[in-house]
This record gives C-alpha cells, sequence and structure tokens, in this order.
C-alpha cells in the first residue's frame, strides 16, 4: 500500500490533487447517515444495544467468578453460584439474540420483486466514542515544544470523522468515508504513535457476529477493525443489488470481490486479533464465502446472457452451478473446522450447506435438459459437442460410446433420467437442511426458490418417465465444475481517496513525526561575512544545511551540518522550499538575520567533514538540491504492537532521499551563502 500523499499547506506538491472526501453537510459529513430510521440503522442501534448488555453481564461474571473462588462461606458460595447460574443464562439469551439479529439477511437485501437467492451479509463492527483531544495536546506540547492548544481545531475535526465512520452510508460515499478515516490513520500513526511509547489511548471494538468487546492500544487494531468495516460495508452493498438484471449483476460481483480483498488484506497484514471475527481462521472463511457469493452471481449472469435451447449452453451453465456447489462445498468445511465452528453463527453454516446441495442439484438438471431437450446433433455439430461432452464429467458414464450417446436420444433420455434422479434427490436434501434451521425457515424467499427448482424437476423427470421403461435408472456421474469468468479478489485501493495530513502545521513528516527526535530548537544570529554566511543549504521543506565553512560566520554562531532551518526572521519557514529560504536570507540587511534551527539527535556525521570544507572553501560554485528532503515513505515507521502487528513492506519516494553522500558527489544543484 502506498501512503497517502503528504500535502503542502497550500497543496501544490507534486501529484497535488486534493480531494477532501466526506465534506460536511450542514452538521453530517458526506458518507454518513446516524440518523435515518431505516431497518439497518435500527439494527445497528439494537446491536450496540445488546453489546453493551453482553459487556456488563460479563463483568458481573468475571466478578461473581471471583468471589466463588476467594470465599470459603459455604452460604456466601452457594449464592454466588444461583448468581453465576442467572448471569450464564442471561448471557446465552443475549448471544442468541445477537446471532438472530447478524442472521436477519433479510434486512440487507435487495427490495426488488424479482426472485432471487438471498446472499450473506456482514453487520459493521461497534465501536466506543474516542476523547483524544488531552493525549494528543499532550504529546504536541511534549514531543513537538509546540502549545497543543493551538490544534484543538485539527484534534475535533478528526474526531468528527471518527464519529462520522461509525456509522456509513451504504454506498459510495459511505466507503469513501471509511476510506477518508483508514488514510488519516496513517498521518495519526506517523505524527503521534512513536515505536517505543504508547500515548494511553484504548482503541474498543466489539465483535460483528458476538459482540464481545475487546480493546488494545495498538493503532493497528484500529485500522484492522476500519479495514474489517470497509468488507462488510461491500458485502452489504453487493447483497442489495438488483441481481435480475446484468447491470445489478456486474455491481453485485463488483462489491463481492472488493469484499473478498478487504478481508483478504486484513489477514495478509494483520495477526494476533484479539477479536474472533478478526483471526485468520475467520478471515479465511470470509474470503471463501465471498469468493463463493461471486461465483453463484457468475452463474446468475450466465442465466441471462445464455440461449436457453442450445445444448452447449445448458452444459456450460451445469458446469457453472457445479462450480458454484464446489465453492461452497469449501466454505462449508472451512466453517465446520474446530476454530470457526462454534463462532460463525448456524443460520450461515445451514445456509451455505443448503446452497451447496442446491447448485449440486441445479448442475444435474441442467445436465439432463441439455440431453432430454435439445436435439440429436448433426453431423457438423458432433465433433463440437463431443469434445465438450468429453470434460463434462468427472468420470465417464456406463453404456455405450460417446458418439453413441449423442446420436441416439433414447440414450440421451436415459442418462438425463439419472441426472434428473440425483436432481430430484439433491433439491430434497437442500430442503430437508433449510428445514432445520429456524431463522432460515422465516426466509420465504428462499422456501420460494427451493420448492421452484424442486418442481421443476420433477415435472421433468414425469415428462421423461415411461411407464414401459423396465431398465433400473443409473447413477450419474457428476459434473465436472467449469467457470468462464474466474472470481478476482480485489485489495482495497486506498489511493482512491486521497487526503490532507490534518495536523501538516507541525512540519514535513520526513523530519517532524513521533520516530524522530530533535534537539530543543535553538535561535541564532547571523551577520552576513565578506563571503556571505558560511554555510550551503540544500533540499526543501525543512531546508538543510548540508555544510558549514570552518571559521566562518555560520560556524562561530554554531550552526552544524545537518541542522533544519525552521525560522527565518520569525517567519515559520518548515514548509518553506529551497527558494524563498534563499530569498529570505538574501533580503537581509546589515542588522543580520536570526535563524531558527533544530537537531535532529542521532544525525549528526562526521564524515567528510574536511573533504567537504575543503571543496567548499575552493569556491566550488553554485551547487544545489536534488531535493532529498522532500515527502519520504514512512511505512517502515509502523509501530508493531505485541498483541496485533501490522506489516507492510515500505516503498520508496521517486525522489531521492539524504543518504550521507559524500559532499563531492552531490549534484550540482546546492548553494553556498
Amino acid at each position: 500500500m502506498m501512503p497517502p500523499e503528504e500535502e503542502s499547506p497550500d497543496g501544490d506538491r507534486d501529484g497535488g490533487l486534493v480531494l477532501l472526501h466526506g465534506s460536511k453537510s450542514g452538521s453530517t459529513r458526506k458518507g454518513c447517515d446516524p440518523f435515518a430510521q431505516t431497518q439497518r440503522s435500527k439494527l445497528q442501534h439494537r446491536r450496540a444495544r445488546i453489546n453493551q448488555q453482553i459487556n456488563k453481564e460479563m463483568r458481573m461474571r468475571a466478578g461473581a467468578e471471583n468471589l466463588f473462588r476467594a470465599t470459603s462461606n459455604h452460604k456466601v458460595k452457594e449464592t454466588v453460584a444461583l448468581e453465576l447460574s442467572y448471569v450464564n443464562s442471561n448471557l446465552q439469551l443475549l448471544k442468541e439474540e445477537l446471532e438472530e439479529l447478524n442472521s436477519s439477511m433479510d434486512v440487507y437485501q435487495n427490495d426488488s420483486e424479482s426472485i432471487s437467492v438471498p446472499m450473506i451479509p456482514l453487520g459493521l463492527k461497534e465501536t466506543k466514542e474516542l476523547d483524544l483531544l488531552v493525549p494528543l495536546k499532550d504529546f504536541i506540547s511534549e514531543h513537538y515544544g509546540e502549545e497543543g492548544v493551538l490544534f484543538e481545531k485539527e484534534i475535533k475535526e478528526f474526531m468528527e470523522l471518527r464519529q462520522a465512520m461509525r456509522t456509513p452510508s451504504r454506498n459510495e460515499a459511505g466507503l469513501e468515508l471509511l476510506m477518508e478515516y483508514y488514510n488519516q490513520l496513517y498521518f495519526l500513526d506517523s505524527r503521534f504513535f512513536p515505536p517505543t511509547k504508547t500515548l494511553g489511548i484504548f482503541f474498543h471494538w466489539y465483535d460483528s457476529l458476538t459482540g464481545v468487546p475487546s480493546h488494545q492500544r495498538a493503532l493497528a487494531f484500529e485500522k484492522g477493525s476500519v479495514l474489517f468495516n470497509l468488507g462488510a460495508l461491500h458485502t452489504q452493498i453487493g447483497a442489495r443489488q438488483d441481481r435480475a438484471s446484468l447491470p445489478g449483476l456486474n455491481q453485485a460481483i463488483d462489491a463481492f470481490q472488493k469484499a473478498a480483498g478487504a478481508f483478504n488484506y486484513l489477514k495478509e497484514n494483520f495477526s494476533n486479533a484479539p477479536s474472533l471475527d478478526m483471526s485468520a481462521a475467520s478471515l479465511t472463511m470470509l474470503v471463501r464465502l465471498m469468493v463463493a457469493q461471486v461465483q453463484e452471481c457468475v452463474f446468475e449472469k450466465m442465466t441471462l446472457l445464455r440461449a436457453q435451447n442450445d445444448f452447449l449452453a445448458r452444459l456450460q451453465l451445469a458446469q457453472e452451478a457445479a462450480r458454484v456447489e464446489d465453492a461452497y462445498s469449501l466454505v462449508h468445511q472451512t466453517m465446520n473446522q474446530p476454530h470457526v465452528k462454534d463462532y460463525v453463527p448456524f443460520s450461515w453454516t445451514t445456509m451455505v450447506h443448503v446452497k451447496s446441495e442446491h447448485f449440486k442439484a441445479l448442475s444435474h438438471y441442467f445436465a439432463a435438459i441439455a440431453l432430454c431437450d435439445c436435439s440429436a446433433p448433426s453431423d457438423a455439430e458432433l465433433l463440437e459437442q463431443e469434445k465438450a461432452f468429453l470434460q463434462f464429467h468427472v468420470t465417464m458414464p456406463e453404456g455405450p460410446s460417446l458418439r453413441v450417446l449423442l446420436q441416439d436420444p433414447e440414450e440421451r433420455r436415459k442418462l438425463g433420467k439419472a441426472h434428473l434422479k440425483k436432481a430430484i434427490m439433491k433439491h430434497e436434501e437442500a430442503m430437508r437442511i433449510h428445514g432445520l434451521c429456524k431463522i432460515l425457515r422465516k426466509m420465504d424467499i428462499l422456501q420460494e426458490v427451493l420448492s421452484f427448482a424442486h418442481k421443476r424437476s420433477l415435472s421433468k423427470y414425469s415428462e421423461i418417465d415411461h411407464e414401459e421403461d423396465f431398465f433400473e435408472t443409473g447413477e450419474a456421474p457428476d459434473i465436472h465444475p467449469k467457470t468462464h469468468q474466474k472470481p478476482e479478489i480485489k485489495s482495497p485501493n486506498f489511493s482512491q481517496v486521497k487526503v490532507t495530513d490534518l495536523f501538516h502545521r507541525l512540519g514535513p513528516l520526513s523530519v517532524f513525526s513521533a520516530k524522530n527526535k530533535w534537539y530543543p530548537a535553538r535561535r541564532v544570529h547571523l551577520m552576513r561575512g565578506e563571503n556571505g554566511f558560511g554555510f550551503t543549504l540544500r533540499g526543501d521543506s525543512p531546508v538543510l544545511i548540508a555544510g558549514v565553512i570552518p571559521g566562518g560566520c555560520a560556524a562561530e554562531a554554531g550552526l552544524k551540518e545537518g541542522d533544519y532551518i525552521i525560522s527565518v526572521n520569525g517567519k515559520d519557514c518548515k514548509w518553506s522550499k529551497h527558494a524563498e529560504v534563499v530569498q529570505l536570507l538574501k533580503s537581509t540587511g546589515k542588522e543580520g538575520v536570526d535563524i531558527g534551527v533544530i537537531t535532529l539527535q542521532g544525525s549528526e556525521c562526521p564524515k567528510a567533514v574536511d573533504r567537504k570544507a575543503a571543496v567548499m572553501s575552493s569556491g566550488s560554485g553554485v551547487l544545489k538540491s536534488n531535493k532529498e528532503n522532500s515527502r519520504k515513505s514512512l511505512m517502515n515507521s509502523k509501530s508493531a504492537s505485541t498483541l496485533l502487528v501490522w506489516s507492510k513492506k515500505s516503498k520508496r519516494s521517486k525522489k531521492s532521499t539524504y543518504s550521507g553522500v559524500p559532499f563531492t558527489t552531490v549534484g550540482d544543484n546546492e548553494a553556498m551563502y
């Protein structure tokens, strides 16, 4: 992931397109929908209330357990044991209520009158409000030496952004709001979270499925939770599309692919998450679930695009259905693994199992109608159909040769009948599994889809079944899964939403970051000598003193190589360009100039000082900067928590950076003053 662009205050950096998404409209930020009384918002409020009750009951249980272990009074033990059973009973009821809420898939489905199999969306993780005003003001005063009160506006703006992202709207604006906040977390991390110190801030988030609260000091937990919500919001957007139309299907495919990408990105870049919904096992399950839902949409897309009366098109539909069944079977296996089985809602596991059986039935149904409803091939079509049929079954069906099978209507009917028999069995199994789940039984659309498919297969079987059939219907071989559109896991595109660093007034991140430490700022008064001030400048934002002539004015005033100029005559120069600082210095008169400088701790570099001085004193002419102090990638500065680790490969800035290059090898872009 490329870090967000660091912009100068006037926004004139290279590539400095600044899009301030989430701009406020009145008191509500764009992409935030906290007050809309929709079913979804009511669902979120109910989930938040249950989360709070679960948290309260868990604290009561912990206290009761501690008392039970500590006391030796039998009467007290009996009372505490009774209280514990009551608390555990309450907890179980609350968890069941929460599971039912999280299983309310109909809330997120589209409002179209068309009949579609429901998809499985995720609810968003809930979080507590967070007051950052005091901790950030204190850090600004302590670390940056600035008045914290002067940055209250920026801190409050960040807190408003965090508040808004708790209730994103279920559309593109909501996704951009989450992206904007995630990108701002990059700057917050770089500015306020040093590798060796914590701010004492706890980030509280609730598990999206169980409601169990978790908290950490690591900013990585906040980042991971926002990424999870980004994926969850994509699932809700995908589930609400009208999949009876081609545009709706394409949007659903895109949304589920992006959800898979968000969960996969989270799994690859975070570890040891404190909540189960962000564990590697759960995220693997979610990625596979999203891929399966993409595959289901691809099948539905094929049914819209393919001619239903064509033999090859029906074979392709059968293989697409088999591929969907294959994907859902893998999800079902994943959901039954030890670390996931007791966590995933029973309705999800049942739904996935039902879909697996349903699409297996559909694959056999389409194979049957391809054989029974399409006429025998002509000589010109035979070769193409033979080639397709050779790759159609997992194992070749028993009986006559392939050519005879395709040309003989009776043999086609027999194999078609075997496929229909298997389809009916699988339809009945899907309906049986569906009936085991109370929540799924309430979903009329799912019941309607399963019933329609079952009746359609029964009707076709009755149509091709002859009274004089005395042969025993054979076992139809399974169909080889194949897809014409492989699902793509689309990782989040963080550069899609560009933001400006809210705390840019602190200075460029290349110097003024949480990982850097510097000595207290010094104010130096310089008088221009015969040979100028006696130092060489290089770079932009802030300008670096690249060299100091021994015995010159700058050296006598106490300036050192490696100092950064932060002010000239009281004017803040942290973000100033090289030319701007030079102009300020040139405009000084006989009274001299006051320069404010800082020195990074550990930046002193005694190497090649004598050689540099020799080159400088020889009057080597104009040597200017190649902008080694321009914006740098700071991904290596991410603080790693022992609980939740953020790991990303660092990306180097396109601009060259200062790396202790010998003075004589620097380009001809420095200037001596």
